[in-house]
Order: structure tokens, then sequence, then C-alpha cells
């Protein structure tokens, strides 16, 4: 399966209309967006509705300039936007979990909750999980030589091993990669990048 994942737009007009283009040209069957299309919120219908003309489904979550709320509007309004913030998603062979929002801490309550009570997800799929902030002690979250990321995110992939988990919320490691065992990590920024899976 080929799918196009994006993070942290945040409403630059020219990134968006080369995402767009990149879509258009590439085809993906499935489009990700790991949170932060807009700043605080802004121009947030404007945005959502340009993608949605894409005419592909596209996944998304929160992230910390957007409210569970707004997201939640916008995929009301928007047939092709799909809100996953603690969702699941069932693709073929493939299930998408998203967990938004955050992305300034190393724990998150609400997923701490999902993991200590979510006994598993169906083991005939694949598991992708999507979330805003990058994962612990990986390249994705090494700044100012430290690690910053979520150690809730990586206790999740730690749990329920997904194949792959897209994350974004560092803009200076974009489009780095690492690994936990089998899961394939990536930030894949804001110019966005095709993944085949």
């Amino acid at each position: 399966m080929k799918i196009f994942a994006f993070t942290d737009l945040h409403a630059n007009k020219k990134s968006i209309d080369k995402i767009i283009k990149k879509i258009k040209e590439g085809k993906p069957e499935l489009i990700i967006c790991c949170g932060d299309l807009t700043i605080f919120g802004n121009d947030l219908n404007e945005i959502s509705n340009k993608l949605n003309l894409i005419g592909i489904k596209i996944l998304i979550i929160p992230g910390n300039h957007e409210t569970e709320q707004e997201i939640k509007n916008i995929c009301k309004k928007n047939k092709n936007l799909i809100n996953l913030h603690k969702e699941n998603y069932e693709y073929g062979n493939y299930i998408f979990f998203g967990f938004g929002t955050g992305g300034f801490s190393f724990i998150e309550p609400e997923l701490e909750e999902i993991i200590r009570f979510k006994k598993c997800f169906d083991k005939t799929k694949k598991l992708i999980f999507i979330t805003h902030a990058p994962i612990y002690h990986t390249k994705l979250d090494y700044l100012y030589k430290e690690h910053m990321g979520c150690k809730s995110s990586r206790k999740f992939i730690d749990k329920f091993k997904p194949i792959l988990t897209l994350c974004g919320h560092f803009h200076e490691n974009e489009n780095k990669k690492d690994k936990i065992k089998n899961c394939l990590i990536i930030n894949p920024g804001h110019q966005g990048n095709f993944i085949e899976i």
C-alpha cells in the first residue's frame, strides 16, 4: 500500500499547494496528517476544504495547534477527512490508530489509560501508529543534546508493536527515521513523503 504522510504545515500556503501537487501526481491510497495544519487553529476551515477536494481519504489528528473539537468539526464538514484521534481506522490488512495533541510532555495521561486498558488490536492486521509528539529516545526526539520526546508513545510501541509510526512536532528533525525493533519511525515533515508499506 502506498500512503502519503505529512506534518506541521502551520498554514503555510506554499507548502499546502506543494503537497497537494505531490499527492495528485503520486496517487496514494491514503493520506496521513500528523497534526499542526495551522497556527492555533487559524484558517483551519479553508485548509481542510482544500485537502478535502483532493478526493482521497485523509486520516488526521490534532497537533498542539488544534483542539480535539476543531478536528472533529472539520471532519464532520468534509467527507474525505477522518478524525483518527483516539480512534481506529481499518484499511485492507492494516489498522491505523491515532493519538494527537501534546508534544511537550514526557507522559500523556490519556494515552497511558489506553495502554493500560486496551488488551490488543486485531492481530490478523498490521498496526500503524499516528501521533504528533516524537517518540522518546529516538533520532526524532533528540534536540539540544537531549531526548525530549514522549515516553507514553514509546510505551505504546513496546506493548502493541506497530510496524510503522508516524510523528512530527520537532521541525528540526523532519525527514528523520529510526527503528524500535521492527517498528519503523518517521517524521514525514511539512513537505511530506510517500511511504510504501
